[in-house]
């Protein structure tokens, strides 16, 4: 027997299918695209990659925010998910199975935030055709050179699910450093230990990194214990005009699973636990041959990557008994794609003509279920942009064929389907420098999602795929920037046909009636003097159905408003600070589709602090996380109950060493 609903909710991310994570607010860390860097630095160029390919700054992507490693060290995050959350101001709930990976939510899409936002790293989609996110603590923080945020549907570079947005992740090329390294050793409250190390070596043109890493943790709640284990390598050859390298990416996973509580419990103990028993595992391995090089005017860029994963999973319960689960999934992708850059009368223009192609297929061992399923996917694109003057102009479409499959053998399954969708994207966006400082920008376009095979696999109509879901999306901005402030305001709108999403009101996934995402998104970072900068976010979000029976009524865990503040102070002195606040509204509960539950999920705020002293190349930290002790909660599956807790108060020291 499949467990109750909030059992089944309990275990979607990365265990089993349906379940629904939960939630953790972040602190706040320099602002993002513009984050102060260190006095004494030299700011490299920053290289963007909003077509795919490796860009100057005057072709950055419009309206987007970008993230380098001089942010990243300047505000001592010490994960890749942390950054996305304190640097980009992107809303994170945190992880019930007690790992670094805080479900990400770009624009409201609430417990399918996932499913809602693509996520790539260096030009391979870690986004898969599973309800689970993208596994970024796999990624190693020294690795990275930037993250690039690109906020509003953008599927004709990235394809399904980019409705939200894109997450662009690119690691760092070792150059022509010799050797290079640095050790990581932190230890804190709740039993947290968690040990880093990287190195790269260069020997001409042939250039090699290794990163290794464990992290181990108790947790707040009783029965969350997790361990992780990361190994990422890389070799390149550099050659004349392009690189050719291979990449491994491997990640073990072990977590308790404390499962959920009623409103009740929560406030009698929200340490406490209902499934003493629970447990997953994730074991993933990603292998990729890169390859770029340059002929003349155009460029060449692919990816072969193929990534194999074995998921487990144990769950008890009173009333249904024990239920363990296997599922071993394949997943290939291959990503070529050219670009031609041409000037023409004082004119730039960029062309960029691209292919996805990946197969996915998956085996499932479990009490109810024994589902073999597979996605093929392949598409074709093309995207075209001119800059003249202070304007860029770009235009760009995509066609992509979905083709499904699934077999279950296992009695009371609805799971078996056969199922072909073609879909197409379009985009429009422009921006006009109206004086070197202020810069207005406008985009608009097509998006679209397709139903993973969890989806599919519990729908109101037997052995039928969910259609897919389409979304027209509108964004306006402008974006001021000077050597002490930089402001970025967005008015955006998303509408949304056939939103996919669970209904735990009807025990399934379905098509929702049509929905609406719109709202403002406000950034500013100022230099109040040598010592001491500020930044600030603020996200007012409505998000509604527009159609039905329940139009007019809120969506379900989506707060109106999010507002984050840090101040941090880096004075010349090899001492450094940050200060960040955290303000999240109320939240609808998640099965309060029609409205009508008597209360909300309250609104919190939370404090977070980093103190860091320099030695030479040793560096200690102290950081301290909701340091107010806030018990709150922003993930809640029923009206009052579902509830998964956040974490409480929790000190942490580290030493890092860079040689």
């Amino acid at each position: 027997m499949i467990p109750s609903i909030f059992k089944r909710a309990s275990v979607r991310a990365s265990f089993v299918p349906l379940s629904m994570s939960v939630a953790v607010i972040a602190a706040f860390a320099p602002q993002g695209a513009h984050a102060e860097e260190s006095k004494n630095t030299v700011l490299p160029e920053i290289v963007v990659t909003g077509s795919r390919f490796a860009s100057a700054p005057d072709l950055a992507p419009i309206g987007a925010t970008v993230i380098t490693d001089v942010d990243i060290r300047n505000s001592g995050v010490n994960n890749v998910n942390a950054a996305i959350r304190k640097i980009g101001g992107v809303y994170g709930r945190e992880s019930f199975y007690g790992t670094q990976d805080f479900d990400l939510d770009l624009r409201g899409f609430g417990t399918n935030s996932s499913q809602n936002m693509v996520v790539m790293v260096d030009g391979v989609r870690l986004s898969e055709n599973e309800l689970s996110g993208a596994l970024l603590s796999s990624i190693p923080i020294e690795s990275v050179a930037r993250i690039e945020i690109l906020r509003g549907g953008s599927s004709v570079l990235y394809g399904d699910g980019a409705t939200g947005g894109v997450i662009q992740i690119t690691t760092k090329r070792v150059g022509n450093k010799v050797f290079s390294g640095s050790a990581v050793a932190e230890f804190g409250q709740f039993g947290h230990k968690e040990f880093r190390t990287s190195v790269a070596q260069s020997w001409g043109d042939v250039s090699a990194n290794l990163n290794l890493s464990e992290q181990k943790a108790d947790n707040y709640r009783a029965n969350n214990e997790v361990e992780q284990k990361n190994l990422n390598a890389s070799v390149a050859w550099a050659f004349g005009a392009g690189n050719l390298g291979l990449r491994i990416d491997s990640a073990r996973q072990d977590s308790r699973l404390p499962g959920a509580l009623s409103l009740a419990q929560f406030e009698q103990d929200p340490r406490q636990t209902n499934s003493p028993k629970d447990f997953g595992a994730v074991d993933t391995d990603r292998y990729t041959i890169f390859f770029d090089s340059r002929f003349g005017n155009w460029d060449l860029a692919t990816e072969l990557s193929r990534r194999n994963k074995t998921t487990r999973a144990f769950y008890s319960s009173v009333d249904y008994g024990d239920s363990a689960s296997t599922y071993h999934s394949q997943q290939t992708q291959f990503a070529p794609r050219l670009r031609n850059i041409s000037a023409i009368n004082g004119m730039t223009n960029e062309l960029v003509l691209g292919v996805d192609l990946i197969h996915w297929d998956r085996q499932t061992d479990s009490l109810y279920s024994q589902a073999d399923a597979s996605q093929k996917s392949k598409a074709v694109y093309v995207r075209d942009e001119i800059k003249f003057g202070q304007a860029r102009l770009a235009l760009g479409g995509r066609h992509e064929v979905f083709d499904k499959f699934s077999f279950d053998p296992a009695p009371y399954t609805n799971a078996n389907y056969t199922s072909s969708q073609g879909l197409n994207a379009w985009e429009l966006q422009g921006s006009y420098a109206i004086t070197p400082q202020l810069n207005v920008f406008a985009k608009t376009g097509q998006s679209y999602r397709v139903a993973n095979s969890d989806e599919n696999a519990l729908t109101p109509l037997a052995n039928s795929a969910l259609n897919a879901q389409t979304s027209h999306d509108v964004e306006v901005g402008v974006a001021f920037s000077n050597a002490v402030q930089q402001v970025t305001a967005r008015v955006f709108r998303n509408n949304l046909k056939n939103e996919i999403f669970y209904d735990p009101t009807m025990f399934s996934n379905v098509n929702l009636d049509p929905t609406r995402r719109q709202g403002v998104e406000l950034e500013a970072a100022t230099r109040l003097n040598q010592d001491f900068t500020l930044s600030a976010k603020w996200q007012h979000l409505l998000a509604s159905f527009t159609e039905g029976v329940n139009a007019g009524k809120e969506m379900v865990m989506v707060p109106k408003n999010l507002v984050s503040a840090s101040i941090n102070w880096r004075p010349d002195n090899g001492q450094s600070a940050n200060l960040g606040l955290q303000w999240v509204d109320q939240q609808r509960y998640g099965s309060d589709f029609a409205n009508d539950c008597s209360a909300k999920m309250p609104a919190y705020a939370t404090v977070d602090a980093r103190y860091a002293k320099t030695f030479g190349a040793l560096e200690l930290a102290l950081t301290g996380t909701n340091l107010a002790d806030k018990q709150y909660f922003s993930n809640a599956y029923g009206c009052q109950f579902g509830i998964y807790p956040s974490s409480g108060r929790q000190l942490k020291i580290s030493a890092r060493y860079d040689f």
